[in-house]
């Protein structure tokens, strides 16, 4: 009978060992410090199963029609953060790289959010340009599709590439930044001017800045200058908060430029937001 229950106990201790041997070569490329005991997940970026740049497009495009799996309430933080405080929406990026492996937001519960954004405005500019509902509709496809998504799409891939190759750091050559982040900050720094342009100037074109008064110049393209600088900074913002980058200071080099153009502008008298509502015309009429 002792001699039965000794051969059990040895046949449990042959499998237990031949598991646990199985269990560490099956993560031998993972770090000592994070083969142990802990009921705790191992870290996303020390993970074998980090998702291709093409599976993580493929699981964001489609998450974009499942609303119920959004948090739109985590969204609309973020884009109350950038006006108040936008390096909290930078710094959440660092967490997320740390979770989940990567940079760029996997919800995309904040473009929806900007989209809804974009259908409030337009409404707004089809009441100022008394367009009709056919012409509201063209004009709130221009808006999404060319303004904000190709052009964001454009201004990304442009910065995605100037990046990777002129402000990576010679120590970090072997990382990148990714595509879906450059357009992430390509959209938060976008989102306060669309506030600034498309939604507040609405409420003084008619009272104000359709005249031809010097106030009224004044006034319009000090919006530009804020809506403009506030574009360049966050996108400063967006970039010095990646490590692996430097001389991120670059982007604020634009500024000194974009505040001539403004001290010209009022020098000429040329009305900036008239000029975009006349072109948002021209465009649909």
């Amino acid at each position: 009978m002792s001699a039965g229950v000794s051969s059990v106990a040895d046949n449990f201790q042959k499998k237990t060992r031949t598991e646990s041997v199985t269990s560490v070569g099956s993560h031998s490329s993972i770090p000592l410090s994070y083969r142990s005991l802990s009921p705790l997940p191992i870290p996303a970026t020390h993970r074998n199963d980090c998702m291709t740049a093409a599976a993580k497009r493929y699981r964001y495009l489609r998450r974009l029609f499942k609303f119920r799996q959004m948090d739109f309430e985590f969204a609309a933080w973020q884009m109350v953060y950038l006006f108040i405080a936008p390096q909290k929406v930078f710094r959440n990026s660092l967490y997320r790289k740390q979770t989940k492996a990567q940079f760029a937001r996997d919800d995309p519960a904040f473009v929806v959010l900007l989209c809804l954004w974009l259908c409030v405005t337009t409404l707004g500019f089809g009441v100022v340009l008394a367009l009709g509902f056919f012409d509201l509709i063209v004009f709130l496809l221009y808006t999404v599709f060319i303004d904000t998504l190709l052009t964001g799409c454009v201004v990304a891939s442009v910065l995605w590439f100037l990046v990777n190759h002129y402000l990576v750091k010679p120590t970090c050559f072997d990382q990148d930044v990714e595509w879906g982040y450059a357009f992430d900050v390509h959209l938060n720094a976008y989102f306060p001017s669309l506030i600034i342009l498309h939604f507040f100037q609405l409420f003084f074109y008619h009272i104000l800045l359709q005249h031809d008064w010097f106030v009224s110049v004044l006034f319009g393209n000090t919006l530009w200058l804020l809506s403009v600088g506030y574009y360049i900074y966050i996108t400063f913002l967006g970039y010095s908060a990646l490590s692996i980058l430097h001389k991120s200071r670059t982007f604020l080099y634009a500024l000194p430029v974009v505040a001539s153009i403004y001290l010209l502008s009022l020098v000429c008298q040329w009305n900036l937001c008239r000029a975009l509502v006349r072109f948002y015309h021209y465009r649909v009429l």
